[in-house]
């Protein structure tokens, strides 16, 4: 097996089957609202991702239909600036840390609020709060 095929293999490891159908859907919807007026949906987070050996962490509310590599979420890579923003779920995948480790799914992550709520926490904090 190569690199490629090992990169999206761990990329679909990421989520859950019910995740992704959860984020497909949302990434449907916001492509028909944006659409129809423009406008998109604030959608609370599917799932949770974070660097265990760091601070980042992800909070994903979609994926993009027509590329489903492609994520929308609050991004938070440790440095005091959490942003809204896309990510390639093989990038989260391909990166290795000491001893091996790997972006992980908090598996105990449950979404209190919406994506934008978040959003605006974590810019008065300077990092994810969940």
């Amino acid at each position: 097996m190569n690199e490629t095929t090992n990169t999206l293999k761990g990329a679909a490891a990421l989520l859950t089957d019910d995740q992704r159908a959860r984020l497909l859907k949302n990434g449907r919807e916001n492509t028909e609202c944006i659409d129809e007026d423009g406008n998109t949906r604030d959608f609370w987070p599917v799932v949770k991702l974070f660097c265990p050996w760091g601070a980042a962490t992800w909070l994903l509310t979609e994926l993009d239909p027509e590329d489903e590599d492609i994520a929308f979420g609050l991004c938070d890579l440790g440095f005091g600036c959490p942003e809204l923003g896309s990510v390639r779920l093989s990038e989260l995948a391909a990166v290795r840390g000491p001893g091996g480790l790997t972006i992980e799914r908090d598996q105990h992550f449950t979404a209190t609020k919406s994506l934008s709520a978040y959003a605006d926490e974590a810019r008065q904090h300077g990092r994810i709060c969940v």
